[in-house]
Parts: C-alpha cells; sequence; structure tokens
C-alpha cells in the first residue's frame, strides 16, 4: 500500500523542476510556484512524514499553545518541555528567533521569562478582536459543528488585516475550514506562504492532528485533511537537502495515539507527552538552515 505521503515528495519534486526564482523578505532567496493542493486520508495512517524526521513534540507542543490561546514563547517552552519556565532559561522552542528579533524589535517583553510575540495564532484562534470584545473561534466553530453540522461556515481564521502589523510574523496558515459528511470530520487548510521543505510537513502533521482532536471532542470519526498552499516555495539554501530527501521512498505512516478528553478545557489541558506516534519509522533527519 502506497503512503499518503508520497504526495508530498511528488511536490517538492514539482517545484524543484517548475517554479520560478524570487527574492524574499528573508534575503535568501525561493523557488517556488502559486498553488498548490494535496489531499492526505486520515482514516489509516497518520501523515508524519518519513522520508525524514518529523519535530513530533513541537508539533504537538505548539497545537496546544494555539489553542489555549497564548501568545507568550516560553508558554510554550513550558507545554513543550514540561517544566515551570524558571527552568527553562536558554531552552528554545521554533518561536525563540521571531520572539528575538521580530517581536523584540516591536518592542514586546523579551526577558529570560516572558517573550512576547503580539497577537499572533492563539491569540486570533481564541480572542480574535471584535467591535463589541472578543470572540473565541475555537469554541464558536465546535459549536457550530456540534449543532449544524452541514453549515458552510465552520471557519477558523488567523488573518487579522488590522492587527497584522504588530504580530511577530503574520500567519502564514491563515484560515481553515471543517466539513461534517457521514459522520467524519474534515478540514481544508489555506496556507499563504509555505515552506515546503522544512515548514510544511510540520503543518500537515499540526492540522491533521486537530482534526483527530476535534472529531474525539464531536465523536465523529476522521476523513480527509486537504493542504492549500499559495506561495509554495522551496529555500535555495534547502536545494540541495530536497535532492537528498527525494531519493528516499516513503514509508506507510504512523498510528496516533490520543488521551481521552471530552471537552475543550480538558483538551488543553493534556500533555504533549499524552499524544504519541505508533510504528513511527522515519528516516535520518536532514538539518537545514530555517529562514527568518
Amino acid at each position: 500500500m502506497e503512503s499518503i505521503l508520497k504526495q508530498y515528495l511528488e511536490a517538492l519534486e514539482y517545484i524543484l523542476e517548475n517554479g520560478k526564482d524570487r527574492d524574499d523578505r528573508t534575503g535568501v532567496g525561493t523557488r517556488g510556484v502559486f498553488g498548490y493542493q494535496m489531499r492526505f486520508d486520515l482514516r489509516n495512517e497518520f501523515p508524519a512524514v518519513t522520508t525524514k524526521k518529523l519535530a513530533w513534540k513541537s508539533v504537538v507542543a505548539e497545537l496546544l499553545w494555539f489553542l489555549e490561546g497564548s501568545s507568550d514563547e516560553r508558554r510554550l517552552a513550558e507545554i513543550q518541555y514540561e517544566k515551570p519556565r524558571e527552568e527553562l532559561v536558554g531552552k528554545n522552542t521554533i518561536w525563540t528567533a521571531n520572539a528575538d528579533n521580530q517581536a523584540a524589535g516591536l518592542g514586546y517583553t523579551n526577558n529570560d521569562t516572558t517573550k512576547d510575540l503580539g497577537p499572533v495564532y492563539g491569540h486570533q484562534w481564541r480572542t480574535w478582536d471584535a467591535q463589541l470584545g472578543y470572540v473565541d473561534q475555537i469554541a464558536q466553530v465546535l459549536e457550530g459543528l456540534k449543532f449544524d453540522p452541514d453549515s458552510r461556515r465552520h471557519i477558523v481564521n488567523a488573518w487579522n488585516a488590522d492587527r497584522v502589523p504588530v504580530m511577530a510574523l503574520p500567519p502564514c496558515h491563515t484560515m481553515f475550514q471543517f466539513y461534517v459528511q457521514d459522520g467524519e470530520l474534515s478540514c481544508q487548510l489555506y496556507q499563504r506562504s509555505a515552506d515546503m521543505f522544512l515548514g510544511v510537513p510540520f503543518n500537515i502533521a499540526s492540522y491533521s492532528l486537530l482534526v483527530h482532536m476535534f472529531a474525539q471532542l464531536l465523536e465523529l470519526k476522521v476523513g480527509d485533511f486537504v493542504w492549500t498552499g499559495g506561495d509554495c516555495h522551496l529555500y535555495q539554501n534547502h536545494f540541495e537537502q530536497v535532492k537528498e530527501q527525494l531519493t528516499r521512498q516513503p514509508r506507510k505512516g504512523p498510528v496516533l495515539l490520543m488521551p481521552k478528553f471530552t471537552t475543550l478545557n480538558e483538551l488543553v489541558e493534556t500533555k504533549t507527552s499524552d499524544y504519541q506516534l505508533l510504528n513511527y519509522d522515519p528516516m535520518l533527519s536532514i538539518k537545514a538552515p530555517m529562514a527568518v
């Protein structure tokens, strides 16, 4: 049986061979295409990339951090390492560089115990700024899925145009929509900016995990995760790493093991270590610099 991750390798190959070279915000330069889509069937395996090692703990921790509504990078560290922040001085997360550079440049608090990133993903998901207060989009979409599953309005949006200038990093994965059919929950993500080598495997795993979480809350089965990218690019200093990855044949994906929870509050209180990938057999990591 062919792995569902084969299509990800096909995307890398297509962009490497057909993409156009462009300058970019980071100064590194990219090769990319505009518009690409992949569909992952979540029913039998979890789409964790196997042709290199996925940073699974970081995936889980970041998603729990988003769902909590936090925008403090040190809170993310607490969730990831499962220790109080006072014991985590010098311990980095995938958001540390953004906190120390862009966020600090915006004047946000930045010290050993607090690193504010501004109103990034979690803030928008749980406390979207509205005229009459705040909107908890996560609670709202779960309520809609439960009581009106056929609606076409099950959407969470992280792109708050009024707040983008004061975010340490404007959201790359900007909007996602849920769909219920035949007792199955599916999700489609629109990602405006897609770092195909480093970022996208992480994003695929993150939103696939979110589908599993919400399906459990709603007593539904999982369906598909549809990934739709806007500017889909490879950084020019990742080309050799991509070529190495393309020499590898994907293995069957693992099975996700999750803790039991029945409410959003219970979900948010789960720990990173509660989420495991059974029979995950990745190949060796392929190191590559992150463009900030």
